[in-house]
């Protein structure tokens, strides 16, 4: 189809993005009337879909051809680089069953199921074979098959996940589709690239263990992790960025840099902040704080444990249970740590009665909750047990809530900026309505709080990505993930609509009328949590923290002994001034002070002599910059002050 419209074009194109127009239509053409939205769950026939470049098109649609600078498109590379995989390693194995091979952000993976473990030796033979399939340049062919025929060919060759598949996904009757390219034959709903020839710039990464569908007790298969790109560049750059992002892992740099620490005796995923990490820590904090007040916010603490029947009400313990730590059976009741603050202060609003004009209510608190999580997820800072959550919740009428999710988002930007943080995305997750069962209240309410979020992304110009059935189970929110230095999206801060939980709770305010209403509920979490914000802060900077947040801010060192009472007085004054401060005080030689300074990452290292105590000056050393020659103390204490103030990026 693309040759009609222009053979460059042609070459160009990866896979096409059509959308019926005709609204009686209920497929793209006749070899699609196979009710592929009941086998793969795509949903609506009619809606904007993928597919094949050699896909005829027998109905009126709306097309668009994309090519490699399309993210989709890219996507569809890895997918096909997975069957790609897929086929030598059968050629090389061919014992081995298929699992499934889906395309990543990252890249692309595929279960496989073979009693003998594959090794680092034979991921390169199968990336060789990878490299002669490719060669081969043999088409991606969609094919038909009658549901019964395919499970008894896949039956007939004991390949029980292509079974288990077909039957979870199709129903009986149906026919399946299946993509081939060679000899190799997949139970896939594509699409895919016109051949394997489009597979261009292609590695394997990794190997690693996976349970069948994710129970421990099922065959445990082995998952051989890729990535593909369209150029052999594209694959060398992002190689780059990974070894340089190995370079910032926060847990080796919090190591490094005495931050924090996950101690064995204690358990997995509860932190350690260290003396270095703490006082990042209370600048965080301390900030946000501040920031609360001045925006309206009162300050609140909750316990760290509740009664089950608070979180029967909020209606945690039905839909959250899952991610609770244990019951603990006391004198009274059996209690839960806290997975959330929410319930909390709307206890605390409920203490008292409110009229219309102490709405709106905001109540914030840099409390401390559990949630737990599965050995196999945690991930250092950003994944963890315990964590503390920068929480506040706003309680106002309907006509103050837009306002309010406004404010809330440009107290979110305020935090980016601030931290260093100039780019980001923003998502609008909803509900699904099809699964009823996953959401509390009406499909009214559903339909005025998502209405409400759009409104503000709307009027403030903010574009937005809409994910269905991502919404809490209370209500929509707004997702605004960052953009670190390296081009990372990292979630963090977010922006709920509630109509639930004042509903559960009974919660009222008296209106202007002097009747009874009730009041809706913003969440909202900035940081997200202080701990997962800290390793984005860790990673984002290299450990090499603005002047503002570093925990050592200068570091002191005496040329010789002689020098020692100078490099004190120094020391006094800068502390005087607010500065955090360290002396190297060691008999050691001066480059060797400076070396271990330097490796802390310290932003500036004074180094002092005589010359320097005759004129009651310093010899600056800056980080990344080097030797910036004597500066007269004042001067140099007058400038840092200012940088600090400014809460500034760079020195």
């Amino acid at each position: 189809m693309a040759n009609g419209i222009s053979p460059r074009l042609a070459a160009a194109a990866v896979v096409a993005r059509i959308k019926p127009l005709n609204a009686a239509a209920a497929a793209v053409n006749d070899d699609e009337t196979h009710s592929e939205a009941a086998m793969y769950g795509s949903g609506d026939p009619q809606a904007e879909r993928l597919v094949d470049l050699s896909t005829p098109l027998n109905e009126d649609v709306s097309l668009q051809l994309l090519t490699e600078k399309d993210p989709d498109a890219l996507k569809v590379v890895r997918h096909s680089a997975a069957h790609v995989m897929a086929t030598a390693v059968l050629e090389l194995f061919p014992e081995t069953k298929l699992g499934h091979g889906p395309a990543t952000d990252s890249g692309f993976f595929y279960d496989f199921y073979r009693p003998t473990p594959f090794t680092p030796e034979d991921l390169k033979l199968i990336e060789g074979r990878m490299a002669e399939v490719v060669a081969r340049d043999q088409k991606f062919v969609r094919e038909w098959e009658p549901r019964e025929e395919g499970l008894a060919r896949f039956k007939a060759d004991n390949d029980f996940m292509k079974m288990h598949f077909i039957e979870r996904f199709t129903k009986p009757g149906e026919e399946i589709s299946l993509y081939r390219n060679g000899a190799f034959v997949d139970f896939c709903r594509g699409p895919h690239v016109p051949s394997t020839g489009r597979v261009k710039a292609v590695k394997l990464t990794n190997l690693a263990g996976a349970y069948w569908l994710g129970d421990e007790k099922n065959p445990q298969l082995q998952r051989i992790y890729g990535t593909a790109f369209f150029s052999k560049k594209e694959l060398d750059e992002h190689f780059a960025r990974l070894e340089e992002a190995a370079k910032r892992d926060h847990r080796v740099l919090g190591k490094q840099l005495d931050l924090f620490s996950i101690q064995e005796l204690a358990g997995a995923g509860l932190i350690f902040w260290h003396p270095k990490g703490a006082m990042i820590r209370k600048i965080m904090e301390d900030w946000m704080r501040e920031e609360c007040i001045r925006r309206g916010y009162d300050m609140v603490y909750t316990p760290h444990v509740m009664r089950v029947n608070l979180w029967q009400t909020s209606g945690h313990e039905g839909f959250y249970a899952q991610n609770f730590f244990t019951k603990m059976e006391l004198d009274d009741a059996d209690y839960r740590l806290k997975p959330m603050n929410c319930p909390g202060h709307i206890l605390i609003y409920k203490n008292s009665p409110k009229s219309y004009r102490d709405l709106p209510v905001r109540y914030a608190e840099l409390g401390n909750v559990y949630r737990y999580e599965r050995s196999g997820t945690m991930h250092g800072l950003l994944r963890v047990r315990g964590f503390t959550q920068d929480d506040a919740h706003i309680f106002c009428t309907p006509e103050q809530i837009e306002e309010e999710v406004a404010a809330c988002i440009d107290f979110a930007q305020a935090v980016l900026k601030t931290f260093g943080f100039n780019d980001f995305k923003v998502e609008l997750s909803t509900w699904d309505p099809k699964d009823r069962q996953s959401y509390a209240g009406s499909d009214e309410k559903w339909e005025l709080a998502i209405s409400s979020l759009e409104n503000v992304l709307k009027r403030k110009g903010i574009p937005y990505k809409t994910i269905p059935g991502e919404a809490a189970f209370y209500g929509p929110k707004i997702d605004i993930k960052l953009v670190d230095v390296l081009g990372r999206l990292w979630q963090l801060s977010t922006v709920q609509f509630d109509f639930n939980l004042p509903a559960r709770f009974e919660l009222e305010y008296v209106g202007e009328d002097g009747e009874r209403h009730q009041p809706v509920m913003v969440h909202r979490a900035l940081f997200g949590s202080v701990e997962r914000f800290f390793g984005v802060l860790i990673e984002h900077y290299a450990g090499a923290f603005p002047l503002w947040l570093a925990p050592v801010q200068v570091g002191l060192v005496p040329i010789s002994e002689r020098h020692l009472e100078y490099a004190q007085k120094v020391q006094q004054q800068l502390q005087k001034s607010g500065l955090r401060v360290e002396l190297d005080s060691r008999n050691e030689k001066m480059n060797a002070k400076i070396r271990d300074f330097t490796m802390q990452k310290v932003p500036y290292v004074l180094i002092m002599g005589d010359k320097e105590a005759e004129a009651n000056a310093v010899s600056v050393r800056t980080r990344g910059k080097g030797d910036q020659g004597s500066t007269p103390l004042d001067t140099f204490i007058a400038t840092s002050v200012k940088l600090i103030e400014d809460k500034a990026i760079e020195l």
